[in-house]
């Protein structure tokens, strides 16, 4: 009956303890309907900064900023602070950017098609512009 007495005084007040800490209030945690529109914001948002992130990672990007005298690292940390409009923003600045080598290439581009589409017809007798295109003999 002592053993019973001593255990029972030793477990007593954990056990006092422990239910004081189950009944106290505690915050509830409050669960709601997350939208769809929530979610489409969520992912795009995030698409939209891992867009910007590539972005600035690139090779001809951090040469444009090291020659205006901005440390790339430290541009990337602004980036990191950007509010979700501001990224969204730049992303489409980002897409609405000429790809390509701009008008040089192009001009490029089109005097080598028109140059072809002469030889081709100059080949087969519509056109005399090369002298150096054989002409098939007419009989």
């Amino acid at each position: 009956m002592k053993l019973f007495r001593k255990t029972l005084s030793l477990l007593a007040p954990a056990m006092a303890v422990l239910m004081l800490v189950t009944v106290l209030p505690l915050h509830a945690a409050f669960a709601g309907m997350v939208s769809t529109d929530q979610l489409i914001d969520k992912q795009t948002s995030m698409t939209q900064r891992a867009k910007v992130n590539a972005f600035m990672q690139r090779d001809d990007v951090r040469q444009q900023l090291e020659s205006w005298g901005v440390d790339p690292s430290r541009a990337q940390q602004r980036v990191a602070t950007l509010s979700d409009s501001e990224i969204n923003q730049i992303s489409d600045r980002i897409d609405q950017m000429p790809a390509g080598q701009g008008a040089i290439g192009f001009i490029i581009v089109i005097g080598i098609l028109i140059f072809v589409v002469l030889l081709i017809t100059d080949i087969i007798g519509v056109t005399h512009v090369f002298s150096f295109v054989n002409k098939p003999s007419q009989r």
